[in-house]
């Protein structure tokens, strides 16, 4: 039993000491690598938009289906969202270069 109690709190221990670190590296990303993170994430995000694109309009090319229309608007929609998000980027970059020349 006394065993199993020191176990528990050295496990307890090295957990708070370890989310302290944790904690304190958070603390320390700065604008710029905050922005630059949330840069690459838009990049993921388009890539992943863009694949989508792609896998709508090839079912259009092979489908002699009745969902056509369905399909066609969800393209339309996809491009809008990958265009808004390529202009998100865009301005993303943008003040990355600014903080970068400061």
């Amino acid at each position: 039993m006394i065993a199993v109690l020191a176990i528990g709190i050295s496990i307890i221990s090295i957990g708070f000491f370890t989310n302290q670190q944790v904690e304190e590296m958070v603390t320390t990303i700065t604008p710029y690598e905050n922005l630059e993170n949330y840069k690459e994430e838009l990049e993921k995000i388009n890539q992943y938009n863009q694949q989508l694109l792609t896998d709508l309009e090839n079912q259009i090319i092979n489908s002699d289906d009745v969902h056509i229309e369905q399909l066609k608007k969800e393209i339309q929609v996809l491009k809008r969202v990958i265009d808004d998000n390529k202009k998100e980027l865009d301005q993303v970059i943008e003040r990355l270069s600014e903080m970068k020349e400061q």
